[in-house]
């Protein structure tokens, strides 16, 4: 598979999914611009990759940072072919505690701000001749686990939205697919203050038993079902289960 002259924007590029989708395309050809808050780990992040990765430093629920990205993408590829809209929030805890603000933060974080960001890509990937759009739901909407009612419920909307985008959007030549990744490390726990990074680490391989191939992901694993979904011409509204068998259900003790 190759990449060759693809100018792809991918949000949460400093660190786990982002970041190993960020290598991978890179390594097929890209030229990737990666977003987030942290402009230290995105710098560290696109001067190991080697000039075929870009940083823009943002908060994705900003406009005028939304903007900055979308023009520095631009920029940096000279168009606009596809958009990874990886960045998420987490928030758990029992649906009797939880508070209607914080529950909003994580649906602007994790729906609103990639809708937006969507439709400013929009015009630039018609303008390119048509590109593709990848929103990544989750596990969560497959298997149910008590306390995570928010976040699930972000994902469950991403992935709709996704098939909704793709109508409207596939007679600009425009793709909307969904990737659903299962158990794979990143720093979302943590962030959030769910875990310390030895806790979520622990968790994770806690659940291999329940995994049918016998491992928990790589953000490699996800990078790889994302560049086909970047690529696959004749896939639009689709949902990808990328999970090690996760959200089938059984466990093997």
């Amino acid at each position: 598979m190759s990449m060759n002259g693809r100018s792809i924007l991918v949000t949460g590029g400093g660190s786990g999914l982002g970041e190993g989708i960020a290598r991978h395309l890179c390594d097929l050809g890209a030229k990737v611009t990666i977003t987030g808050r942290r402009a230290e780990k995105l710098d560290a992040v696109a001067g190991d990759i080697g000039p075929a990765c870009h940083a823009v430093a943002g908060d994705i629920t900003v406009d005028a940072d939304r903007r900055a990205m979308i023009a520095g993408a631009v920029e940096h590829g000279g168009h606009l072919d596809g958009l990874v809209n990886t960045a998420a929030n987490m928030l758990n805890g029992p649906i009797t505690s939880l508070e209607a603000e914080k529950i909003l933060d994580v649906f602007n974080a994790n729906v609103v701000a990639g809708m937006a960001l969507t439709g400013l890509a929009a015009p630039e990937m018609e303008a390119a001749g048509g590109g593709a759009v990848l929103f990544f739901g989750s596990v969560h909407t497959r298997r149910s686990y008590p306390g995570a009612s928010p976040y699930a419920a972000t994902k469950g909307a991403v992935e709709v939205l996704a098939r909704v985008l793709a109508a409207e959007l596939g007679p600009k030549g425009i793709r909307v697919n969904c990737l659903i990744p299962g158990a794979v490390p990143t720093e979302l726990n943590v962030r959030a203050g769910l875990y310390d990074a030895e806790a979520s680490r622990k968790r994770l391989e806690g659940m291999i038993e329940d995994h049918p191939m016998g491992r928990i992901g790589t953000p490699f694993d996800i990078a790889e079902a994302a560049a086909h979904l970047l690529t696959a011409e004749w896939t639009t509204g689709a949902s990808l289960v990328v999970d090690g068998g996760l959200a089938l259900g059984v466990t093997y003790k």
